[in-house]
């Protein structure tokens, strides 16, 4: 089980890696000075790739208790 621990982590970090890198879009979007059509669009792609980031941490977190619980 150690294996599902590993993995789990992994995704766990590529998800907090995800939100990293939404932070840092946004804040690149709101000093850009985006009329608000395009700050908008700019933003719904931001929260695609946000609950997508969330989910896979959650389930690399979901992997590491899973493995835990099983060794």
């Amino acid at each position: 089980m150690q294996a599902l621990i590993w993995i789990g982590a992994a995704m766990t970090l590529g998800g907090i890696a995800g939100l990293i890198y939404c932070v840092l879009r946004t804040l690149k979007a709101r000093k850009s000075g985006l009329d608000e059509a395009a700050m908008r669009a700019e933003l719904q792609q931001v929260v695609t790739i946000n609950m997508a980031a969330l989910g896979l941490s959650a389930l690399g977190l979901g992997l590491v208790v899973a493995g835990i619980l099983l060794d």
